[in-house]
Protein backbone atom coordinates (compact mmCIF):
# COMPACT_ATOMS: atom_id res chain seq x y z
CA UNK A 1 0.00 0.00 0.00
CA UNK A 2 1.32 3.40 -0.79
CA UNK A 3 1.29 6.25 1.44
CA UNK A 4 0.87 9.67 0.37
CA UNK A 5 3.41 11.05 3.49
CA UNK A 6 5.95 8.91 5.10
CA UNK A 7 5.46 10.35 8.67
CA UNK A 8 1.95 8.83 7.74
CA UNK A 9 3.33 5.78 6.37
CA UNK A 10 5.73 5.11 10.05
CA UNK A 11 2.25 5.85 12.07
CA UNK A 12 0.77 2.78 9.55
CA UNK A 13 3.54 0.77 10.61
CA UNK A 14 3.57 1.40 14.30
CA UNK A 15 -0.21 1.25 15.09
CA UNK A 16 -0.48 -1.92 13.10
CA UNK A 17 2.34 -3.88 14.90
CA UNK A 18 -0.70 -4.33 17.91
CA UNK A 19 -2.36 -7.41 18.21
CA UNK A 20 -5.45 -7.90 16.01
CA UNK A 21 -4.80 -4.68 14.16
CA UNK A 22 -4.28 -5.09 10.30
CA UNK A 23 -2.95 -1.79 7.81
CA UNK A 24 -6.29 -1.42 6.88
CA UNK A 25 -7.92 -0.28 10.74
CA UNK A 26 -4.21 1.26 11.02
CA UNK A 27 -4.98 3.39 8.18
CA UNK A 28 -8.44 3.98 9.93
CA UNK A 29 -7.25 4.88 13.24
CA UNK A 30 -4.50 7.10 11.77
CA UNK A 31 -6.59 9.12 9.65
CA UNK A 32 -8.88 9.58 12.71
CA UNK A 33 -6.09 10.59 14.85
CA UNK A 34 -5.44 13.67 11.85
CA UNK A 35 -8.79 14.70 12.63
CA UNK A 36 -9.03 15.00 16.35
CA UNK A 37 -7.77 18.25 17.89
CA UNK A 38 -3.60 17.98 18.62
CA UNK A 39 -4.27 17.59 22.56
CA UNK A 40 -6.00 14.31 21.58
CA UNK A 41 -3.33 12.76 19.95
CA UNK A 42 -0.63 14.31 22.47
CA UNK A 43 -2.88 12.73 25.37
CA UNK A 44 -2.97 9.43 24.04
CA UNK A 45 1.26 9.52 22.86
CA UNK A 46 1.95 10.59 26.60
CA UNK A 47 -0.62 7.68 28.05
CA UNK A 48 1.46 4.84 26.50
CA UNK A 49 5.18 6.71 27.05
CA UNK A 50 3.74 6.81 30.93
CA UNK A 51 2.33 3.32 30.59
CA UNK A 52 5.76 1.88 29.54
CA UNK A 53 7.80 4.00 31.81
CA UNK A 54 5.77 4.22 35.09
CA UNK A 55 4.13 0.99 35.55
CA UNK A 56 5.47 -1.22 38.28
CA UNK A 57 5.11 -4.44 38.70
CA UNK A 58 3.75 -5.83 42.56
CA UNK A 59 7.00 -7.66 44.45
CA UNK A 60 4.23 -10.15 45.97
CA UNK A 61 1.98 -11.29 43.10
CA UNK A 62 3.38 -9.79 39.77
CA UNK A 63 0.26 -7.76 39.13
CA UNK A 64 0.65 -4.57 37.70
CA UNK A 65 0.92 -1.57 39.99
CA UNK A 66 1.31 2.65 40.23
CA UNK A 67 3.27 1.31 43.65
CA UNK A 68 5.51 -1.91 44.58
CA UNK A 69 2.74 -3.66 46.63
CA UNK A 70 -0.60 -3.52 44.14
CA UNK A 71 -3.67 -2.55 45.88
CA UNK A 72 -5.09 -6.65 46.14
CA UNK A 73 -2.24 -7.81 48.10
CA UNK A 74 -2.04 -4.31 50.17
CA UNK A 75 -5.91 -4.78 50.79
CA UNK A 76 -6.50 -6.26 54.43
CA UNK A 77 -10.02 -7.60 53.35
CA UNK A 78 -8.40 -9.92 51.25
CA UNK A 79 -7.27 -13.17 52.68
CA UNK A 80 -4.31 -14.30 52.81
CA UNK A 81 -4.79 -18.07 53.42
CA UNK A 82 -6.19 -18.54 49.40
CA UNK A 83 -3.71 -17.95 46.55
CA UNK A 84 -5.18 -17.98 42.95
CA UNK A 85 -3.05 -19.18 40.66
CA UNK A 86 -2.90 -17.45 37.37
CA UNK A 87 -1.01 -16.99 34.03
CA UNK A 88 -1.04 -13.21 33.62
CA UNK A 89 -2.70 -9.90 34.17
CA UNK A 90 -6.00 -10.52 31.87
CA UNK A 91 -6.70 -13.48 34.32
CA UNK A 92 -6.78 -11.82 37.52
CA UNK A 93 -8.94 -8.83 35.99
CA UNK A 94 -11.14 -11.55 34.23
CA UNK A 95 -11.39 -13.35 38.08
CA UNK A 96 -12.08 -9.46 39.63
CA UNK A 97 -14.91 -9.14 37.55
CA UNK A 98 -16.99 -11.43 39.04
CA UNK A 99 -17.20 -10.28 42.47
CA UNK A 100 -16.78 -13.50 43.78
CA UNK A 101 -12.86 -14.20 45.19
CA UNK A 102 -11.80 -12.23 48.13
CA UNK A 103 -8.11 -13.85 48.21
CA UNK A 104 -5.03 -13.10 46.72
CA UNK A 105 -3.44 -14.00 43.58
CA UNK A 106 0.12 -15.02 41.74
CA UNK A 107 0.86 -14.10 38.63
CA UNK A 108 3.18 -16.82 36.54
CA UNK A 109 3.74 -14.85 33.71
CA UNK A 110 2.78 -17.67 31.04
CA UNK A 111 2.42 -21.31 31.00
CA UNK A 112 4.91 -23.94 30.49
CA UNK A 113 4.86 -24.38 26.47
CA UNK A 114 7.67 -26.65 24.91
CA UNK A 115 6.74 -25.90 21.69
CA UNK A 116 7.59 -21.87 22.25
CA UNK A 117 10.17 -22.46 24.34
CA UNK A 118 8.41 -21.38 27.78
CA UNK A 119 10.14 -23.91 30.34
CA UNK A 120 8.96 -23.48 34.32
CA UNK A 121 12.55 -21.06 34.72
CA UNK A 122 11.04 -18.52 32.58
CA UNK A 123 7.67 -18.05 35.21
CA UNK A 124 7.42 -16.79 38.57
CA UNK A 125 7.20 -20.10 40.42
CA UNK A 126 9.72 -19.04 42.53
CA UNK A 127 7.15 -16.83 43.98
CA UNK A 128 4.69 -19.48 45.30
CA UNK A 129 7.86 -20.80 47.33
CA UNK A 130 8.00 -17.78 49.19
CA UNK A 131 4.28 -17.58 49.52
CA UNK A 132 4.68 -20.95 51.59
CA UNK A 133 7.85 -19.89 53.33
CA UNK A 134 5.83 -16.94 54.52
CA UNK A 135 3.07 -19.46 56.11
CA UNK A 136 -0.21 -17.60 55.70
CA UNK A 137 -1.08 -19.54 52.15
CA UNK A 138 -3.47 -22.58 52.74
CA UNK A 139 -4.74 -23.16 49.32
CA UNK A 140 -2.97 -22.47 46.08
CA UNK A 141 -5.76 -22.37 43.57
CA UNK A 142 -5.10 -23.37 40.00
CA UNK A 143 -6.91 -20.85 37.86
CA UNK A 144 -5.05 -21.70 34.84
CA UNK A 145 -6.34 -22.26 31.23
CA UNK A 146 -7.74 -25.59 29.90
CA UNK A 147 -5.25 -26.22 27.59
CA UNK A 148 -2.64 -28.29 27.77
CA UNK A 149 -0.16 -25.97 28.52
CA UNK A 150 -2.41 -24.63 31.39
CA UNK A 151 -2.80 -28.64 32.47
CA UNK A 152 0.82 -28.90 32.30
CA UNK A 153 2.15 -25.90 34.65
CA UNK A 154 -0.60 -27.28 36.46
CA UNK A 155 0.72 -30.66 37.12
CA UNK A 156 4.42 -29.30 37.23
CA UNK A 157 3.72 -26.80 40.35
CA UNK A 158 1.59 -29.49 42.09
CA UNK A 159 4.17 -31.91 41.59
CA UNK A 160 7.05 -29.57 43.20
CA UNK A 161 4.82 -28.59 46.45
CA UNK A 162 2.38 -31.32 46.95
CA UNK A 163 4.85 -32.27 50.00
CA UNK A 164 4.86 -28.65 51.29
CA UNK A 165 1.39 -29.16 53.34
CA UNK A 166 -0.48 -26.95 51.31
CA UNK A 167 -3.95 -27.47 50.04
CA UNK A 168 -4.19 -27.72 45.77
CA UNK A 169 -7.42 -26.91 44.27
CA UNK A 170 -8.69 -25.88 40.80
CA UNK A 171 -11.50 -24.33 39.15
CA UNK A 172 -14.58 -26.56 38.29
CA UNK A 173 -14.17 -27.10 34.44
CA UNK A 174 -17.49 -24.84 33.91
CA UNK A 175 -14.72 -23.38 31.37
CA UNK A 176 -15.01 -25.51 27.56
CA UNK A 177 -11.45 -27.05 27.47
CA UNK A 178 -9.41 -25.08 25.52
CA UNK A 179 -10.98 -22.04 26.18
CA UNK A 180 -8.69 -19.13 27.31
CA UNK A 181 -9.86 -17.61 30.79
CA UNK A 182 -10.04 -13.77 29.97
CA UNK A 183 -12.80 -14.83 27.40
CA UNK A 184 -14.91 -16.60 29.48
CA UNK A 185 -18.39 -15.04 30.92
CA UNK A 186 -17.98 -13.54 34.48
CA UNK A 187 -20.81 -16.21 35.80
CA UNK A 188 -19.39 -18.90 34.55
CA UNK A 189 -15.96 -17.98 35.52
CA UNK A 190 -17.68 -16.79 39.19
CA UNK A 191 -19.27 -20.19 39.39
CA UNK A 192 -15.56 -22.06 38.31
CA UNK A 193 -14.41 -20.60 41.50
CA UNK A 194 -16.86 -20.75 43.91
CA UNK A 195 -17.47 -24.30 42.85
CA UNK A 196 -13.44 -25.31 42.94
CA UNK A 197 -12.33 -29.06 43.21
CA UNK A 198 -9.46 -30.79 45.08
CA UNK A 199 -6.93 -30.66 42.54
CA UNK A 200 -5.68 -34.62 41.67
CA UNK A 201 -2.65 -35.10 39.83
CA UNK A 202 -4.68 -38.15 38.07
CA UNK A 203 -7.44 -35.42 37.23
Amino acid sequence: MDYPSKVLAKAVEEISGLPGIGKKTALRLALHLLKQPNSRATSLGNSIINLVNEIKYCKECHNFSDFDICEICSNDKRSDELICIVEDVRDVIAIENTGKYRGKYLILGGKISPMEGVGPNQLNIPSIERKLQQGLAKEFIFALSATMEGDTTAYYIYKKFKNSGIEFSSIARGISVGDELEYADEISLGRSITNRLPYNEKD
